[in-house]
């Protein structure tokens, strides 16, 4: 599993970030942070203090932004805030919960602070809070739920005006394994059969795995890469485990001609090879040798293997 580059170009994009700059004090936390979101399930990756909340901060209008431009949905946040904001659903990590207020008098005051009328936000609260999975809890106070009701309860919240775009920081942290599957159930079902799009800020990097197809990685407040996860970029290499017979010598000694790496594991042999012409290369030295191929799978790399690489070489990009 690889990231490449995609092709959306901020200004025409539902959210774009166009070389934004922020800091709380003299270093920076962001750094010339420029990027074109469609509407998509996108996860945002990085270390700690990478910067991921302060961008979803950023995204939100929280931040004054003395250099760069964000607009969502052809609204720029520095002209028109309330327009950009009426477009984003957010589900923060902490807080969100009332102390003395039911779920459904909460999602409902969420919904009026985002400009519906008393009525309309009720019936929608309801609505929502059906969906998340709450609707026999609804009327209890909320701040006697558990983490998983409090969770399921931010995202209605988050829901509630039907914004085109839900921001999401950690929304499966601190939930059992059956509240995560949940969450990630609902998550799914949100960005592919909903229609909205879904910022996905998390350490969890299954999480992302199970929900996005686009991923956004940060770096000291520095975007790292943005991509899709499918495809490999053009010089990427990748790993192909082979299995058969005949003169194995001869055949990893044509491997070795075609500039290929072969190593024994067990009853296979690993070869690293171009990602874009392995497969190729590999085909031609065992027609070359004469080794029969009994099985030719690329190992297909993890989102794990992706996101440690990428940070590895920023860091030894940052000592050179």
């Amino acid at each position: 599993m690889e990231a490449t580059k995609t092709a959306v170009k901020p200004a025409a994009a539902a959210i774009a970030v166009r070389d934004l700059t922020f800091a709380y004090a003299a270093a920076p936390v962001l750094q010339d942070v420029s990027f074109g979101l469609e509407k998509r399930a996108v996860g945002l990756l990085g270390p700690n203090g990478s910067g991921k909340t302060t961008l979803l901060r950023a995204l939100l209008g929280h931040l004054p932004l003395k250099r760069g431009a964000v607009s969502v949905m052809g609204c720029d946040m520095a002209r028109d805030p309330r327009g950009a904001r009426r477009r984003l659903g957010w589900m923060p990590e902490r807080g969100g919960i009332l102390p003395g207020m039911s779920g459904v008098a909460m999602v409902a005051y969420l919904g009026e602070l985002g400009g519906m009328p008393p009525t309309d936000a009720l019936q929608r609260a309801h609505e929502v809070l059906n969906y998340v999975g709450l609707a026999d809890e609804r009327y209890r106070e909320a701040d006697t739920y558990s983490q998983g009701m409090r969770q399921r309860l931010k995202l209605a919240q988050a829901l509630v005006h039907d914004p085109d775009w839900l921001l999401l920081d950690e929304p499966t942290s601190g939930l059992d394994p059956r509240g995560r599957v949940s969450m990630l159930e609902l998550m799914r079902d949100l960005a592919a059969h909903k229609g909205f799009g879904i910022i996905l800020s998390t350490h969890l990097l299954a999480d992302v795995r199970e929900v996005c197809q686009e991923i956004l990685v940060l770096r000291q407040g520095r975007l790292l890469s943005h991509g899709r996860v499918e495809a490999a970029p053009p010089g990427a290499t990748a790993q192909f485990l082979v299995e058969g017979f005949g003169d194995e010598p001869a055949f990893q000694a044509a491997l070795r001609d075609a500039g290929l790496e072969a190593v024994r594991r067990e009853r296979l042999l690993e070869i690293t090879a171009p990602a874009d012409a392995g497969a190729r290369l590999v085909l031609a030295a065992a027609s070359a040798s004469g080794f029969a191929l009994r099985r030719l799978q690329p190992r297909r790399e993890t989102l794990e293997d992706l996101f440690y690489q990428l940070v590895d070489d920023a860091d030894d990009a940052r000592k050179d």
